[in-house]
C-alpha cells in the first residue's frame, strides 16, 4: 500500500492513553480498511504493538484483553504470536489467531 499522497487522519471515538502500543494494529488495520474500501468482519478485534519493520510485538495483559472482548462479544482476535503461544485460559468460541506482522495481519482480515 502506497500511503504517500493520502491525507490519514485518525480520530479515536473512546478515551485511549496515548502512550498504550495495543493500539497500533488497530490503527494500522482501519487504515488499510479505509484504503482498501474494504470492511473488517464484524466481531474482529485486532490488538498488538506495531514496530517499524512491520512486526507485531507482544503487548502486556492479553488474558484480560480477550475475556473482555469476549463479555463485549468479539468472537475473533488478531493478536501478537508472542501472546498467542501464551495464552492458557478459556475464551469459549473466540478464535485466537496470532500473527506476526502487519502483513499476516492484513492478509487474515482481508
Amino acid at each position: 500500500m502506497s500511503l504517500a499522497q493520502q491525507d490519514i487522519f485518525v480520530n479515536l471515538a473512546v478515551v485511549v492513553r496515548v502512550d498504550e502500543p495495543a493500539v497500533d494494529l488497530g490503527i494500522v488495520s482501519a487504515v488499510a480498511s479505509s484504503f482498501l474500501d474494504k470492511s473488517i468482519p464484524s466481531k474482529t478485534m485486532v490488538i498488538g504493538e506495531v514496530g517499524l519493520a512491520g512486526e507485531v510485538r507482544g503487548i502486556h495483559q492479553a488474558e484480560i484483553r480477550l475475556r473482555e472482548a469476549t463479555k463485549l462479544g468479539f468472537r475473533r482476535c488478531l493478536l501478537p504470536e508472542t501472546n498467542r503461544s501464551r495464552i492458557a485460559g478459556d475464551f469459549g468460541d473466540m478464535e485466537i489467531v496470532g500473527i506476526r506482522s502487519v502483513e499476516d495481519a492484513l492478509e487474515m482480515l482481508f
